[in-house]
Order: structure tokens, then C-alpha cells, then sequence
């Protein structure tokens, strides 16, 4: 069955009694680590429910900025301490809170540049030390803990003239594509769809760190119901093979 499908079957039962009439409009502000799964799912979603889904997409720190200065919004998609800390100030209803979906950090190259080893943590270390010039966002979820990875692999500071920090993924990706880092930091579902660049290979184990994303819909949400479910929708079992091929894990 097609994902648009099954979504048509389960709205039919879900809406049934809720008092929601008509096409609604969902305003959704989603951290770029969700951006290639949102991108495929919210059309189904839209085919199926009749529903449209406005999206906007950026850094989920940027995102908690705006939702704290007022910004209005039917769902937000964040790292879970991030949404914690609305849902604790009131922003986003705590019934809705929703983890999507987790993707594992890599690191990416241009397409066709050597690979270097990155199968251990000496590897790892060795193949930054050797590179011309590491790229990353310097306030996403990846890049804040690739920061803090350098200290306890004690090379912070040999590594401070080749770092490239950047403010968001997406300039990360067009640098890495564009030749202009040797190497990219990155979620894997961030790397994955960028053209010209393709995954090295995901950290090693031992020093593997998790973006996690997580869903919530808003506590003076306009399209509450319509929102809700849209999370459902994105956490549904028609939903796992995108969130896969994303290189993401199910929340």
C-alpha cells in the first residue's frame, strides 16, 4: 500500500467525531536534521489528508529563539532538550511530544575525493589531523558535539587553524560539494541528499553521538487537531522506510 494510503485509512477513522472540517494549513518549523524526511512525507501527508503543510526549515536552536520571542507555529520539530524547555515554559502541549526519528553524525566528502580511514577512533583522529580543513555547523546539535569531541581526543588545539565553522548544515554540504573543506561534519540525514558530496562514513563507534529529533505541536496551535495528526502520521509504521533511507532510526 502506498503511504498515502494507508494515511487516508487511518485519518478516516481518526477525524471521525473530532469536529475538524476542511482543508487546514499547518505551520511547521523543522530542524534541518528532519529536513530530508519532511520533504518526502509531508506531500503524502498532504495527498491524503487534504491538509497543507507550510515548512520552514533551519537550525533548531534559531527555532527556539523565535518560539520564545512569540513566534506562531502548529508544530516544531527540535532536540528533545530544546522542546523540553518549551513544553516547560508553556509553549508546546506535553501530551504531543513525539521523538521522531535519530540520525547518527558522519562525516562527508566531495563526491570522488579520497576516503580516508575513519573505521576507529585512532583512524578518526588521524584522518582529521591530516586533513587541510574540517567543516561544520557551529550551533547545530552535530557540530556542538564535534567541538567538544576534539577536547577529549586531545587534538582541540591542533585542529583550531583547520576547523571551518559554519552557521548552518546546508553552507556546510555546499562547501564539502564545492571543495572548499576537505572534510564535513554532519548528521547522516543531512549528508545524504547533499548533490556533488557523499558520505565518508558515520563516526566510529566509540565516539558515535546521536541528533536526536523530536516533534511537538504547539500549545495555542491554530490547526491543533491537523497538527496532531501530522505527528502521528510521521512516527506511523508507513513511515519507517523513509526515515531509513533518510539515515535516520526510528524514534
Amino acid at each position: 500500500m502506498r503511504v498515502g494510503g494507508w494515511l487516508m485509512a487511518v485519518l478516516a477513522v481518526t477525524l471521525v467525531g473530532t469536529g475538524q472540517a476542511g482543508a487546514a494549513e499547518i505551520k511547521v518549523l523543522c530542524s534541518n536534521g528532519l529536513r530530508a524526511v519532511m520533504q518526502e512525507l509531508a506531500p503524502e501527508f498532504e495527498r491524503a489528508s487534504g491538509h497543507k503543510v507550510l515548512v520552514r526549515y533551519g537550525l533548531a536552536a534559531a527555532f527556539k529563539q523565535q518560539i520564545d520571542g512569540g513566534e506562531a507555529f502548529d508544530v516544531v520539530v527540535l532536540t528533545p532538550p530544546l522542546i523540553d524547555d518549551a513544553i516547560k515554559r508553556g509553549l508546546v502541549a506535553a501530551d504531543t511530544r513525539s521523538t521522531i526519528g535519530r540520525a547518527g553524525i558522519g562525516v562527508a566528502i566531495r563526491a570522488g575525493a579520497p576516503r580516508p580511514d575513519i573505521g576507529s577512533a585512532e583512524a578518526f583522529k588521524s584522518a582529521l589531523l591530516g586533513a587541510r580543513s574540517v567543516g561544520f555547523a557551529k550551533e547545530g546539535a552535530s557540530g556542538t558535539y564535534f567541538a567538544g569531541l576534539l577536547g577529549r581526543l586531545g587534538i582541540a588545539e591542533q585542529m583550531s587553524q583547520k576547523l571551518k565553522p559554519m552557521p548552518t548544515g546546508v553552507e556546510v554540504g555546499e562547501a564539502v560539494a564545492r571543495g572548499e573543506v576537505e572534510l564535513a561534519v554532519l548528521p547522516i540525514s543531512e549528508i545524504l541528499p547533499i548533490q556533488g558530496a557523499e558520505l565518508l562514513a558515520p563516526f566510529p563507534a566509540d565516539v558515535q553521538s546521536y541528533v536526536v529529533m523530536t516533534a511537538g505541536v504547539g500549545a495555542a496551535a491554530k490547526e491543533r487537531d491537523a497538527a496532531t495528526d501530522l505527528i502521528r502520521f510521521l512516527k506511523s509504521p508507513a513511515a519507517l522506510p523513509v526515515i531509513a533511507k533518510k539515515g535516520m532510526e526510528p524514534g
